[in-house]
């Protein structure tokens, strides 16, 4: 499949993986928020592990990939010569003292040496500006994460991010290039390469219509991301349109990893099911699953995929139970063993005599056949049966014509970022004397809205129609 899908070594089996016990509440939008108390509880169970290893040319693999085996960043204390070295270095005692491992090997870069030109998202617990590096003299993103009163816990979850980030080196993964920290602010700026559009922003611009290569494109570079996260041990678990950057050559990358954590398949430990946006949440999350793997990724994948084709998002849940119902009419409800399989327990408000057939066929008919075959399979209920990233790369909608167009051969646009489509959204509404409609209120924050293909839209709307008469 190229040179962005070369395979990686595998965790060794001795190390150990850490375990999350952290729910999450969700925001309105749909979005996944921390609780502070449960982040209490989850921080006393987080492992510590060895040293983060250096970048040695015996490391490399192709194209500025490494392959690491087993190397987890800690989350906990240095010992004391270590955070002396790193205070003196220039880094704050509040970040050497909880997250000192996170930051072994940097330097801080100054403040005053960005200019901050503008904001270009915005999140629960961050915003991101488009900067101008004056030492460097380039343009780069500032992510400023909100380190509320200096709380231990979100320091770590803080240093979690860096860590993840620090490890992963892939042309669809976004880049950490460094960190800009203070003793006086106490304040945390994530230095990252910067992408002039967000495939939520791009797609939701006025006029414009993904063409079958287009979205083969995207999703193709989307798939290899997932591929070498999920070699490395890494769940994204924020998968959406707003995290899958876009620069002018065309390139997507996956960013914002403030949900992301380690993982190993052969040693499944539990991890809260409080994440992942909404409208992108595979059903075992909502029922409650605490074990579960990559599929959770390979979910929210496939919402992407079929939301560029339809042009609205396929499951826009006003509540988890809202959710859970438009997932089931039209992927089917649960089979008998689903439940002891995933060992879960059916909700109560879960009737069984209520069986719903799987619809994705007749929903999605104006589909390719080879599109509507691979949104089958990663919108599948059992999550085993959606298989990997690999798996999709290899599919028949990558192999057949229209085969995908390279990323330099995609259109230029002008920079377009979810929070530009907001403001557009609003101007429009406030201009013809429209109040914001509910369905916005409670909109999953990074979703796509484009222009569908006119056979999928009569679909989109059956599926629309079918969910009303069921619902209200």
């Amino acid at each position: 499949m190229g040179n962005c899908c070369i395979p990686f070594a595998g965790h060794d089996d001795s190390d150990e993986i850490a375990m999350e016990s952290l729910p999450l509440h969700s925001e309105g939008n749909g979005s996944p928020r921390i609780s502070r108390q449960s982040d209490m509880q989850a921080t006393a169970s987080l492992t510590t592990y060895t040293s983060f290893p250096k970048y040695t040319p015996e490391n490399q693999r192709k194209k500025g990939q490494y392959a690491f085996r087993g190397y987890h960043a800690s989350f906990g204390r240095i010992p004391g010569s270590s955070e002396a070295e790193l205070i003196a270095a220039g880094w704050p005692s509040w970040m050497v003292e909880y997250a000192g491992e996170a930051l072994k090997g940097w330097v801080p870069r100054k403040e005053k040496s960005f200019q901050r030109l503008e904001t270009i998202g915005e999140g629960t617990y961050s915003q991101v500006y488009r900067a101008l590096d004056l030492e460097q003299h380039k343009i780069v993103a500032l992510k400023k994460i909100k380190v509320n009163d200096l709380e231990p816990e979100t320091i770590r979850f803080m240093a979690r991010e860096i860590n993840i980030l620090r490890r992963l080196h892939h042309p669809n993964i976004i880049k950490l290039e460094g960190l800009v920290a203070s003793e006086m602010s106490c304040s945390l700026y994530l230095v990252l390469e910067y992408m002039e559009h967000d495939l939520a922003g791009l797609a939701s611009h006025p006029g414009l219509k993904f063409t079958e290569p287009q979205i083969k494109c995207y999703m193709k570079q989307l798939f290899c991301g997932l591929d070498y996260c999920h070699r490395q041990g890494i769940l994204h678990r924020d998968i959406k349109g707003s995290n899958l950057l876009l620069d002018n050559n065309g390139n997507l990358k996956i960013a914002d990893f403030g949900l992301a954590n380690f993982y190993d398949p052969q040693k499944v430990h539990p991890l809260t099911n409080r994440v992942v946006t909404l409208w992108y949440r595979p059903p075992e999350l909502l029922l409650g699953a605490t074990c579960y793997g990559s599929s959770v990724d390979i979910w929210s994948a496939g919402c992407i995929l079929a939301e560029l084709y339809v042009g609205e998002p396929i499951f826009p849940g006003r509540t988890e139970v809202d959710q859970l119902h438009r997932i089931f009419m039209l992927c089917g409800s649960p089979s008998d063993d689903y439940w002891s399989l995933l060992k879960l327990s059916p909700p109560d408000f879960f009737n069984p005599q209520k069986y719903f057939t799987r619809r994705v066929a007749e929903i999605f008919k104006g589909l390719p056949a080879p599109a509507l075959a691979l949104i089958e399979t990663l919108l599948s209920i059992d999550p085993s049966a959606r298989q990997s990233a690999i798996h999709a790369l290899n599919s028949e909608f990558f192999l057949s014509e229209p085969l995908p167009c390279k990323p330099e051969e995609l259109p230029k646009y002008p920079p377009s970022k979810e929070l530009n489509a907001q403001v557009r959204d609003e101007a429009r509404r406030q201009a013809a004397g429209e109040s914001k409609s509910y369905i916005d209120d409670v909109k999953g924050e990074g979703s796509m809205k484009s222009r569908a293909i006119p056979e999928l839209r009569l679909n989109a709307e059956l599926y629309l129609s079918m969910l009303a008469s069921f619902l209200y």
